[in-house]
């Protein structure tokens, strides 16, 4: 039995507006012309981008149409797009064979046969404003090269045409892509792909819903196949583990099996989902990834089988959704290995990785949740081990990589994460541990302290992570580089750092936590204990209390790095530090951006009276940085023996930067 094919055509813009006869018709139903300059932008900047880096296609979304007969194509979907798509053309100054009109709509019609000069009455200003909008944003992005990026423009980027079938409801479909407002997004296109390519209708509605499912990036997997009397089958009895199924074909088949072919089907269909017991409450969060991004980690992950495959390559961002799609043979067999995949990955996402709370940053509460979902006789949460101390290490691990990667397509530890995972069967917490704690170690020396890794402002370049993290296509997370001074790649104060990283201070402030958790956790937490002594004297301050170790976490408003010594000030008299000097990872402090911003130039002094008062003006949870907290005890101390305004000189920035350095390189 052949696989009936879905209606899909890929098109270049060249084959769209100089191809075969077509008029394409935008018909009165749907809104005027509303792209803006940014949404302009955007695009050219984008296939720019694409062209730069010698992509041989670029996907930019999709085309719906009817065809009424006469080569005259019914937009049903993409009128935005393609009228952008000719606005650019015509800023371009490529002549156009196929039109693109309005029905009823005459000013709109005059105004797009105008081009480029509009030398008409009445004008569509909507259109006149894009062609400006496009023509700006060209001479903007596109400064050399013109003629290349309007071939590379027209032959390279493509749309997936689709055109509806002649016996489909269109006021149904109009009405579907009316309430939706928007095109087809770029995982839809993906999943009518994979649907195509299987056989049978139950696999079809198998996948569906386990796409469904998966899309449902703020619920537990667990929660949403929790009511179907197959669940057990897949994640056991108490559907905190992936019980026995194998394979895609080991998985339960839907019960009332749908057909999934029509696009209007594809985009209602919610894969045959099941009402849940009014006591079944579901168990929200806010997610780490949107599910385009989780795709393309999920493809990473099903590529690592091939031979062949070069994960260097690969890009996790999902603007590349497609492109990477592209790479792969998409056959029934690819098919069935990436549904069974996504599932697994799903779950390991939701219950092996940690999660942020519904609910805003506070000092007193750890937002971050490290939990599997369970049931017995009753449905709940539970941490995902009953040891306390390395529920804790994980919790601070993987939040820390977490908080220091928030951009989606900067998430290679999750993949890492998740490729130990599906590579330890057993998934045996104590040991996924030790890998996160190695993973942070390789991170910091292999990568952060390896000068051929980095950019000319210290940042990882594309491609140094999997390629120090990755070796024949196996993970390592073993630290070789045992021999590297720090100061030479970032600085001793005496040049200015050329940069330090965000991962670095993150880093640093969970060494700091786990030497309180390794020496001071416990009963020898007195304060004129020996042992505290020892550590407050090893991190070069007094003593300021254990409630900020114990309440430490990565808030999510660790987004800057603030010089505790003003720039405003750094003027190098009178002993006080100078401009290159204030820069060195001795007199940065990682803070949130409420803080940053009402107090960047304030004096250490200063600083120190508003970053510790609790009247609330300032929520602590913004200041929550160990090492911040140390240079702040600092500067109080030496209030006691200097004169007003030495609070924080060169000395200490440099000392501070000694004691910080022992506590990073320390085993």
């Amino acid at each position: 039995m052949k696989t009936k094919a879905l209606p899909l055509r890929e098109m270049s813009i060249a084959e769209i507006y100089n191809g075969d006869k077509a008029t394409y018709e935008v018909p009165i139903c749907q809104r005027n012309y509303a792209w803006e300059k940014d949404e302009i932008a955007a695009l050219i900047q984008d296939v720019f981008d694409a062209l730069d880096a010698k992509k041989p296609t670029y996907f930019i979304g999709t085309l719906v149409s009817f065809h009424k007969g006469d080569q005259v194509y019914e937009v049903i979907d993409g009128q935005q797009r393609l009228t952008t798509i000719n606005l650019v053309l015509g800023a371009l100054g490529v002549p156009l064979q196929n039109k693109l009109t309005y029905r009823a709509r005459k000013k709109s019609n005059y105004t797009i046969q105008s081009l480029p000069n509009f030398e008409i009455d009445e004008k569509d200003k909507g259109i006149v404003e894009g062609f400006k909008f496009a023509q700006t944003a060209l001479n903007e992005i596109v400064t050399t090269h013109r003629d290349e990026f309007s071939d590379y423009f027209q032959k390279h980027v493509h749309l997936i045409h689709y055109q509806v079938p002649k016996d489909i409801d269109l006021n149904h479909y109009f009405e579907i892509m009316n309430s939706r407002g928007e095109q087809l997004e770029k995982h839809e296109i993906i999943k009518a792909r994979l649907l195509g390519v299987l056989e049978r209708n139950a696999d079809k509605a198998k996948f569906n819903r386990l796409w469904e499912y998966c899309s449902e990036m703020n619920v537990y997997i667990q929660q949403k196949y929790a009511a179907d009397k197959s669940a057990e089958k897949i994640f056991g009895k108490t559907l905190d583990s992936f019980g026995d199924v194998a394979d895609f074909d080991a998985l339960p088949d839907v019960d009332g099996s749908v057909n999934t072919l029509k696009i209007s089907e594809l985009i209602t269909h919610k894969g045959g989902d099941i009402e849940k017991p009014q006591d079944d409450k579901i168990d929200t969060f806010q997610p780490i990834i949107d599910f385009s991004n989780f795709l393309l980690i999920v493809l990473k992950l099903t590529r690592m089988e091939e031979k062949n495959f070069n994960p260097t390559a690969f890009n996790l961002d999902d603007k590349e959704l497609i492109y990477e799609f592209d790479n792969v043979q998409v056959d029934e067999a690819f098919a069935k290995r990436f549904g069974y995949n996504l599932l697994m990955a799903k779950f390991l996402l939701d219950n092996y990785i940690v999660h942020h709370a519904n609910e805003d940053d506070t000092i007193k509460n750890n937002p971050w949740q490290l939990q599997k979902w369970h049931k017995d006789e009753k449905r709940y949460l539970k941490n995902l081990t009953s040891e306390s101390d390395t529920q804790r290490k994980l919790v601070q691990l993987i939040s820390l990589f977490e908080v220091s990667f928030t951009a989606r397509q900067r998430k290679n530890y999750l993949f890492y994460c998740l490729l130990y995972l599906f590579n330890d069967s057993d998934w045996d917490v104590a040991k996924y541990c030790d890998f996160l704690s190695g993973l942070a170690d390789k991170y910091f020396r292999d990568v952060y302290l390896v000068s051929e890794n980095l950019n000319e402002i210290n940042t990882p370049k594309p491609g140094s992570f999997d390629s120090t993290i990755l070796r024949g296509n196996a993970l390592n997370v073993e630290v070789v580089n045992d021999s590297f001074d720090f100061t030479e790649i970032y600085g001793n104060g005496v040049e200015a750092s050329a940069g330090i990283p965000l991962f670095v201070f993150n880093y640093l402030d969970y060494k700091l936590w786990k030497k309180y958790a390794d020496e001071l956790r416990g009963e020898k937490t007195k304060e004129d204990s020996h042992e505290r002594k020892e550590f407050f004297a090893a991190l070069g301050c007094g003593d300021f209390g254990l409630k900020v170790f114990e309440q430490f976490y990565f808030s999510r408003t660790r987004r800057s790095l603030e010089h505790y010594y003003p720039q405003a000030n750094a003027a190098g008299e009178d002993g006080l530090p100078n401009e290159a000097q204030i820069n060195c990872l001795g007199n940065y402090a990682m803070i949130g951006s409420e803080a940053n911003s009402s107090g960047s130039n304030w004096t250490p002094k200063t600083k120190l009276d508003h970053y510790l008062d609790t009247s609330g003006k300032i929520r602590q949870v913004s200041v929550a940085s160990i090492k911040f907290m140390i240079m702040m005890q600092i500067c109080k101390d030496n209030q006691n023996v200097r004169n007003g305004g030495a609070e924080w000189v060169f000395e200490d920035i440099i000392e501070h930067q000694r004691k910080m350095l022992e506590v990073l390189i320390s085993e």
